[in-house]
């Protein structure tokens, strides 16, 4: 019976203890690296070319947006830019360069571009596959983070973040993804 009972005590006491926060999900690129929020939902890569894959919280009434990091990437804003951008729709009137918006963070041991583009999308999964589907993804909006670890020497490495999704989902999720880059370290 007394075994019983301190049984019945233990069980007791673990109904009541606070449950154990999950471990945070770390991002290690090559030497920077960062917790990533817990809203961020960590998925299986859907290709080989990404080291990282999240789902970020969908605004009211709107899909999720996605956060793609790919590792041993080309480096510089120079040859990658116009690529990405002329993934995009420009609208009549305009040119890509008057609706692309670039920065660059500060991010201690790294020079960090960025090119934030918002319309509409011509993407396709596997870019350099020309059976690739491309698939028209309108009112989207997209940030590219180029985040370059490469010392003097031209040692190290590069790697591209991309946040993707409906505008709206993207326009609540940016300051924290900003944030997430600049907390590297």
């Amino acid at each position: 019976m007394r075994c019983l009972s301190g049984l019945v005590l233990v069980a007791g006491l673990c109904a009541f203890a606070p449950a154990r926060a999950a471990e945070p999900v770390v991002v290690k690129l090559e030497k920077l690296s960062a917790a990533v929020p817990d809203t961020w939902k960590k998925e299986k890569p859907a290709n080989n070319l990404r080291k990282y894959q999240f789902k970020l919280p969908g605004a009211k009434d709107h899909p999720d947006a996605e956060l793609t990091i790919m590792g041993e990437s080309l480096p510089g804003a120079e040859k990658n830019f116009p690529k990405w951008k002329n993934t995009f729709v420009v609208p009549e009137g305009k040119t890509i360069d008057r609706v692309a918006k670039t920065a660059q963070w500060e991010v201690k041991g790294a020079k960090v571009d960025v090119l934030d583009v918002t319309g509409t999308w011509k993407y396709k999964e596997r870019p350099f596959d020309p059976k690739s589907k491309e698939m028209i993804l309108d009112d989207w909006r997209v940030i590219w983070v180029i985040v370059d670890e490469r010392d003097a020497k031209g040692e190290g490495e590069a790697h591209h973040l991309r946040l993707s999704g409906p505008e709206q989902t993207v326009n609540e999720r940016a300051a924290e993804f900003e944030k997430w880059v600049k907390a590297l370290k």
